[in-house]
């Protein structure tokens, strides 16, 4: 008598084993990635949306800017955010008198040799914290253009690349501080991303003091348990996922109409580039994939469009002086803007 019975896995064909396996590697990953925020918030209280930027800048191969008042947490949620993913990392504090060669690295005789050799700046690492960038001139700024766009440094016409994964973090104080300089148009198209850190409430200040009244020092994010969870090999392997997730027709043409109305908006002056649009699109994908979907939804490019676009919106001068600004710009034009279905 033959036995028709069979488990599962034989009768399984090859390619649908191949399938199982792949999900389970991106679940896997999101897996990891959501462990990433919780060892960040060992040490950064409060600011879930910052982390949430900050893995989203991450995942779509971009950087990010972050801006607040000096003690909100910025420099520490950065290195948190490192310390958890297992990168090398390298910190610049930006100052007056920094060269563009402090940045990049430079050419350097060697007396033994006779020669030139390249000496490789901090730049050259896969997170570089760029702390107060807006405390050094704009020669000193621009420096960072090319490493952010095309992940190299070109020095005496040699093309020298950077790591991969390679991540631009920088801090800046609100620009109105003394002693800083406004970022080159050209250097804030580079970012992917502006998070604003604000102060924060009452609650989540005590829980600050809490910590440190406990012993926590800011200085030593180890101190906060904070463990690996990520290394490199990961970080790539869900970029590739990133790029993988698909987006239909009608919602690229959201991001388009979006674009085009900030444009036509009254109290903008410049409005949102293609490349903006683009970039809110990569971001939109990486939060579709962080939070399970495959395929990106208005409503994730509704929760990317402002920290995406906020930076890369003029507003006209009337409107800035009767106090409207990108944000508020921007909260319109999503409200304006017909969503598909």
């Amino acid at each position: 008598m033959t036995d028709h019975t069979s488990s599962a896995a034989t009768d399984a064909r090859p390619d649908d084993q191949t399938g199982a396996r792949r999900e389970t590697r991106r679940d896997d990953l999101r897996e990891a990635f959501g462990r990433l925020r919780s060892e960040v918030a060992k040490a950064v209280v409060g600011q879930e949306g910052a982390v949430s930027g900050m893995i989203v800048g991450v995942l779509a191969q971009g950087h990010v800017l972050l801006e607040g008042v000096p003690g909100v947490a910025k420099t520490l949620l950065v290195r948190s955010l490192a310390a958890a993913m297992s990168l090398d990392t390298k910190r610049i504090q930006f100052t007056p008198d920094l060269m563009p060669g402090d940045v990049t690295g430079s050419l350097v005789y060697d007396a033994s040799t006779g020669t030139f050799p390249f000496r490789e700046g901090p730049v050259f690492t896969n997170v570089l914290l760029a702390d107060e960038v807006n405390r050094t001139p704009p020669k000193t700024q621009s420096a960072l253009l090319e490493a952010m766009e095309e992940r190299q440094v070109s020095v005496d016409g040699a093309a020298h690349p950077l790591p991969d994964p390679f991540f631009v973090a920088a801090t800046m104080n609100p620009i109105e501080f003394e002693g800083t300089y406004t970022l080159p148009e050209a250097q804030l198209d580079r970012f992917l991303l502006k998070l604003v850190l604000d102060v924060p409430p009452r609650d989540v200040e005590w829980q600050v003091l809490r910590r440190h009244a406990d012993g926590f020092v800011p200085r030593d994010v180890r101190s906060a348990g904070i463990t690996p969870v990520l290394g490199a090999d990961e970080v790539r392997a869900a970029q590739r996922a990133v790029q993988a997730v698909a987006a239909r027709d009608d919602v690229l043409a959201y991001v388009v109409d979006l674009a085009r109305a900030t444009r036509q908006a009254p109290s903008v002056r410049v409005g949102v580039s293609p490349r903006g649009a683009t970039a809110l699109l990569a971001a939109a994908k990486a939060w579709a994939w962080l939070t399970g979907y495959d395929a990106i939804t208005p409503d994730h490019v509704q929760a990317m469009a402002v920290p995406v676009w906020r930076h890369r919106l003029r507003v006209a001068a009337d409107a800035e002086l009767e106090g409207v600004g990108a944000d508020s710009v921007l909260q319109q034009v999503l409200e304006q803007v017909r969503v598909p279905i």
